[in-house]
């Protein structure tokens, strides 16, 4: 997202620092604050600010009880390719790393690896998990269901929650190809940041409570589903993220979990999640993999665009936005900054500087 006259930039470096710092004086593990600090700032930096530091003062919030602040986190049950994680209650970027890793393991031996997550919590960028198995060479794929806050298709309910979709392939020399997208129209962190902002939502994403279209954020009572006039396709895959999250797991269906923005912080939320690990060189030589890879990404990035258009592979737009704030830092809205300075205050931890 562009930054608009509200907002302010920071040295990513200082906003890390700060984040994890946090997540220490609240009392976290240090696996607890490096996960959850890694899966903001992949948000952050990449441009999925939605789901980037902006949460750091809901996560501090849910430490209270909703979230175990030093998880057991146990492989319970593994047979070849498959295994099943218990997070204990932990924070869901810690689940979500280890759970790849496992899977990574697995598609080492097996070729394939496919992790099933329960008693997770909020799972954060889908893509920050599915990005980590590109960097060491897999294909990497992430899912995870939400509390409803979407409808169905010409639906008048909250049904699934976002449901967000990540996959990640390694590209020899370049940066991965990298999806990663909610089923939803938008993502609900998104709602809340145009609010914070003072900006109206783009035509046809969120739906007041009897699910006419609006574009003012503060009467958003849910979010279509992706795809338009063909949402059935944005619900069937929210359905499909239903599946592997919830199911596989024997977790809670989105419409019975509690909700993110509470009131209660105090309950585990139960949530499910799925990764999956697959080694490229268990279905073709690895030489032929990369050059097919690399075949794709030329010709797609070298096809005729229409005019006044650009043609990007998925994850050139996040690759160029993190670029740029590497250069000139990451972007805090007001109401992160505000966050920010109360939990400083409250930590007695100094805040990121503003930079020019």
């Amino acid at each position: 997202m562009s930054a608009t006259e509200d907002t302010v930039h920071a040295a990513i470096g200082d906003v890390e620092r700060f984040c994890r710092a946090v997540f220490l004086a609240a009392g976290t593990d240090e696996a607890t604050a490096d996960a959850a600090t890694r899966a903001m700032m992949h948000g952050s930096r990449l441009g999925v600010d939605s789901h980037g530091v902006r949460l750091l003062d809901h996560y501090i919030t849910v430490m209270t009880g909703r979230v175990n602040k030093r998880p057991n986190i146990t492989v319970v049950q593994s047979v070849p390719a498959v295994a099943l994680l218990d997070a204990d209650h932990g924070h869901g970027a810690l689940a979500a790393y280890r759970g790849m890793d496992k899977a990574i393991e697995l598609a080492e031996t097996c070729g394939i690896g496919a992790v099933s997550i329960r008693n997770s919590s909020h799972f954060g960028p889908a893509g920050a998990y599915a990005l980590d198995a590109a960097r060491k060479g897999y294909i990497g794929a992430a899912f995870c269901n939400s509390d409803s806050f979407v409808r169905l298709h010409d639906g008048a309910m909250r049904f699934h929650g976002t449901n967000p979709i990540a996959f990640a392939v390694p590209v020899a020399g370049q940066r991965p190809w990298l999806l990663d997208m909610a089923t939803s129209a938008i993502p609900y962190n998104r709602v809340k940041l145009y609010r914070s902002l003072g900006r109206e939502l783009p035509a046809g994403v969120a739906s007041d409570v009897e699910g006419r279209d609006i574009r003012d954020p503060s009467l958003a009572e849910m979010l279509a589903p992706v795809g338009g006039e063909f949402g059935f396709k944005g619900a069937g895959l929210a359905g499909l993220v239903e599946i592997l999250s919830a199911v596989l797991s024997g977790m809670r269906l989105s419409f019975d979990l509690l909700p993110m923005n509470g009131p209660d912080f105090s309950t585990p939320r139960a949530l499910g999640a799925f990764v999956l690990a697959m080694k490229p060189g268990a279905f073709v030589p690895e030489d032929v993999f990369t050059a097919g890879m690399q075949r794709y990404v030329e010709v797609l990035r070298s096809s005729p665009p229409r005019e006044g258009m650009r043609v990007m592979a998925p994850g050139d737009r996040e690759w160029a936005i993190a670029e740029e704030r590497e250069r000139r830092g990451v972007p805090l809205d007001p109401a992160t900054r505000e966050a920010f300075a109360t939990l400083g205050e409250r930590f007695g931890l100094e805040t990121p500087t503003l930079l020019p």
